[in-house]
């Protein structure tokens, strides 16, 4: 699982601190879509807080063991998960994981998941609450695979069968969104509404309903992803709040403190430790 909050992503370093971590040959077969397996070889378990991000992630656990997940919206135990475009930080912990993970942009999420990203809320939602018998199944297959390669191509699979004939995002919301994340976050709704040929009523509406965020949140969120990479990788939040398009520090630090539940000097002295 991605590890925000660290500063590391899925890497040969993980492999070496006890992780394996394998991704799809070749890629996806869908856009928007990413996907890894990962599994603790060392049973060295699981404790990570997750930064919000810019995707909705989906998690299936295959080992029969529950992952532990705190958010906003309570404590839950899960063998599969859906987190939505979330409007704050989570922690999960689990012993001996063994899942796979699947990255989707909003637009490919809304193709997949099979309700409306509003009604999630942003929140961290069971996934057999949305796919039913069909995640169950999917999981049954993923679990008695043999090989990494196999239970990726199963996934993939899956998930091309149910964007085949699902409802598109409408362009001009899909457009805002490109717009968007194009613009790290940097762009005015009224800009983004005459971009379109809307109104900021009608955009605000259909941005909401279809991304599940309204278009100034989805824009503080991708403006946040930039600043955490930037704050991780070690800047000061000074620099941070200049080159991210804050208005000044003390906006940075709303807006981190919100999002991540930390300062941007915590955050980055977090990444640091580490190291």
């Amino acid at each position: 699982m991605r590890r925000h909050e660290e500063g590391a992503t899925p890497t040969d370093r993980d492999a070496e601190s006890g992780w394996e971590v394998v991704h799809p040959l070749g890629g996806t077969s869908l856009d928007g879509v990413r996907m890894a397996g990962f599994r603790d070889r060392i049973a060295a378990g699981l404790d990570l807080r997750v930064l919000p991000q810019p995707s909705v992630v989906v998690v299936i656990e295959l080992g029969g063991n529950p992952v532990a997940v705190e958010s906003a919206t309570g404590n839950q135990q899960m063998t599969s998960l859906v987190a939505s475009l979330s409007p704050g930080p989570a922690r999960i912990r689990g012993e001996r994981i063994e899942c796979v993970e699947v990255c989707l942009s909003p637009r490919a999420a809304y193709a997949l998941l099979g309700v409306s990203p509003r009604e999630l809320d942003g929140s961290v939602t069971p996934l057999d609450d949305l796919w039913g018998r069909h995640e169950r199944r999917l999981r049954e297959q993923l679990t008695d695979a043999t090989t990494w390669h196999e239970r990726l191509a199963l996934m993939d699979g899956f998930l091309t069968k149910r964007a085949s004939g699902a409802p598109p995002m409408s362009p001009e919301v899909a457009a805002a969104w490109d717009t968007i994340v194009a613009r790290r976050g940097r762009i005015r709704v009224g800009d983004l509404a005459t971009s379109c040929g809307w109104s900021r009523k009608r955009l605000w509406s259909r941005f909401s309903a279809q991304i599940g965020l309204t278009p100034k949140r989805a824009a503080m969120l991708v403006r946040f992803d930039h600043a955490a990479r930037a704050l991780r990788a070690g800047r000061s939040p000074s620099d941070v709040a200049l080159a991210c398009g804050y208005s000044d520090q003390p906006h940075l630090h709303r807006d981190v403190l919100a999002l991540a539940g930390c300062t941007p000097g915590a955050l980055g002295d977090r990444a640091a430790s580490a190291d």
